[in-house]
């Protein structure tokens, strides 16, 4: 086949996709596959898109591994000049020439579902679920909103909007939960822009860090436990695995450093624990009317309940990220998982 594999993008994800990115493109070439990997933002250059495939030449060739620090968007930006358009020099052209294309993006403009209501209008087709399902998930304010409706367990929260008002929103809505409280936007990921605050002064501090990234913030309980996060294919879940940070919480820093975090798949809990996050990932799916895969985030209080915290539609397929993991514990290695996940992904289309 003939796969275009999506990466990068503007998102504070940029890093992890193409990280993502260069191991489906690998995994796929192993496979047999005409394979070319394509930052969707910067593009390529190309004199003839229909003979693009044919090059020989290392797609993945200069990225580098993923730093500790948010990537810097300004200078991505800037290496566009006046080009104000997001799909890169010759992207859309090869997509098209594409039998699918691999979705590989994280965050904003990759995951919350606009490149997949583009690519549906143009007749692209592509890996994971559908626009919609895309643009709820990514909020997670709307997303708490479906789990209340279908009797999800999910930790109270609120919704706060920068106004001139929204500190004291803030401050009352924290006094319902009780210190410490969580503050994070609403429609980041890898934990960019997620804050713990202790009392009023860190909460007041943390939203206007939030605003920052955007004008939309969740407050949510604080649930004091472990981590866990469940995927799932085709509606069934996978083995569940345990996060344990080293120090701290699971923020950008401990999800992509090596030895910041201990990971755990199967993860080492009672039999009863797996079956109910596995049976609220299912319902969650269903919810959230998610097509092909996900991933399920979860935290467990010390007397075993279950809440569920969001929706990753395009989670990480680094060889060692999370879903990759759940999947060898079943016996799919993680180049036949990103061959399944292109399989599955084809069924929308028949």
């Amino acid at each position: 086949m003939k796969i275009t594999v999506l990466a990068g993008g503007n998102s504070t994800e940029r890093d992890v996709s193409l990280i993502s990115g260069t191991g489906v493109y690998r995994a796929l070439k192993e496979k047999g596959h005409s394979v070319i990997l394509l930052d969707v933002y910067l593009g390529v250059d190309c004199d003839d898109p229909d003979s693009v495939f044919e090059e020989e030449r290392d797609w993945a060739a200069g990225i580098a591994a993923i730093s500790a620090q948010n990537p810097d968007m300004e200078a991505i930006c800037a290496l566009k000049g006046d080009d104000k358009d997001f799909f890169g020099k010759n992207v859309v052209e090869i997509c098209k020439r594409s039998d699918i294309v691999f979705m590989a993006l994280h965050g904003a403009n990759g995951e919350d579902g606009r490149i997949q209501a583009a690519f549906d209008l143009m007749g692209i087709r592509y890996t994971g679920t559908d626009y919609l399902s895309s643009a709820i998930c990514m909020d997670k304010a709307i997303t708490k909103e479906y789990f209340l409706m279908a009797g999800i367990p999910t930790p109270a929260s609120a919704t706060v909007y920068n106004t001139p008002e929204a500190e004291e929103t803030a401050v009352k809505a924290a006094e319902a939960f009780g210190y410490p409280v969580v503050a994070k936007v609403t429609r980041g990921g890898s934990s960019v822009g997620v804050y713990i605050a202790s009392d009023e002064a860190a909460l007041r501090k943390a939203l206007k860090e939030a605003f920052r990234y955007e004008d939309k913030v969740l407050l949510e309980q604080f649930i004091s436990g472990r981590e866990f996060t469940c995927g799932i294919i085709e509606g069934k879940a996978l083995p569940v695995v345990e996060i344990a940070p080293v120090e701290g919480f699971y923020d950008y820093k401990n999800k992509y450093q090596a030895g910041s975090t201990i990971e755990t798949c199967p993860a080492n809990i009672p039999a009863a624990w797996t079956e109910e996050i596995q049976k609220i990932t299912e319902d969650a799916f269903k919810a959230l009317h998610l097509q092909t895969y996900a991933r399920i985030d979860f935290m467990v209080d010390e007397n075993g309940k279950a809440y569920c915290l969001e929706a990753n539609t395009l989670p990480g397929m680094t060889p060692t990220s999370l879903l990759p993991q759940e999947a060898a514990a079943v016996g799919m290695d993680y180049a036949t998982l990103c061959e399944h996940i292109i399989e599955i992904s084809l069924k929308k289309y028949k």
